[in-house]
C-alpha cells in the first residue's frame, strides 16, 4: 500500500484524517497562496490543493508515495476572504459575514506516481447577526488569527453559525466523504487504525 503524506501544517486537517483512521506522515511546504489576477475562487482552491500535493510529491521523490494537498477559502460576494492581516482586518471580515450567508470552498487533491485527482466541495454557511462587542471579544480569544474568513467553525465561532448547507468537515478544512473516495481510488482505505470507543 502507498504511504500517504499530508502536505499541510493545519492541525485540523491532521485531526480529520486521523478521525477516519488514515495514517499519514506530515510534510512541510512553502507555497505561494496568493490568488492569480481574475482567478475564480473555485479555480483558486483547486489550483492550490494540486500545487501543494504536487510540490510535496516532487520533494519526496518516492514512487510509492501519495501526497494529499488541500485548501479552503471563505467567499463572500465572489471575493475570497483569506486569513486576517491584523485585528482591524478580522473585525471588518466578521462584520461583513454578520447576518449573512457565505460560501466555503474546500479543495482536496491527491498526487501519486501514476495520476493526480482533485475535488472541490462548496458549502453555504449562515451567520446570525453579530454585535461589534462579541466580534471584538472573539478576536481577543486568539482563535481567528490563522483562520480563513477569520473564524473556525469547529471552535468558539460555532455559536455564530445559524445554518449550514453542505459538508461540515469541508468547512473545517477537509471534506471527508470526497477525501475517502479519492483515497480509495489511490488504493488507500479508511479505518486502518482502530477507532477509539467511549
Amino acid at each position: 500500500m502507498a504511504t500517504l503524506y499530508l502536505a499541510s501544517g493545519s492541525p485540523r486537517r491532521r485531526e480529520l484524517l486521523a478521525q477516519i483512521g488514515v495514517p499519514f506522515r506530515p510534510l512541510s511546504l512553502d507555497i505561494d497562496e496568493r490568488a492569480l489576477p481574475a482567478e475564480a475562487p473555485h479555480a483558486y482552491v483547486e489550483r492550490l490543493a494540486l500545487a501543494k500535493a504536487a510540490a510535496g510529491w516532487a520533494q519526496l521523490g518516492d514512487a510509492d508515495a501519495v501526497v494529499l494537498g488541500a485548501d479552503t477559502a471563505v467567499v463572500l460576494d465572489g471575493r475570497i476572504l483569506g486569513k486576517p492581516l491584523d485585528r482591524a482586518d478580522a473585525l471588518a471580515t466578521l462584520a461583513a459575514l454578520s447576518g449573512r450567508e457565505h460560501e466555503v470552498l474546500t479543495a482536496v487533491a491527491l498526487v501519486g506516481a501514476q495520476h493526480r485527482a482533485a475535488r472541490v466541495v462548496g458549502s453555504r454557511v449562515i451567520f446570525r447577526a453579530l454585535s461589534s462587542a462579541e466580534i471584538a471579544a472573539y478576536w481577543d480569544t486568539g482563535e481567528p488569527a490563522d483562520k480563513a474568513g477569520s473564524y473556525g467553525i469547529q471552535g468558539l465561532a460555532a455559536i455564530f453559525v445559524s445554518a449550514l448547507n453542505g459538508s461540515y468537515s469541508a468547512v473545517v478544512g477537509l471534506p471527508l466523504c470526497e477525501t475517502a473516495e479519492l483515497l480509495a481510488a489511490f488504493g488507500i482505505p479508511c479505518w486502518q487504525k482502530e477507532i477509539p470507543h467511549e
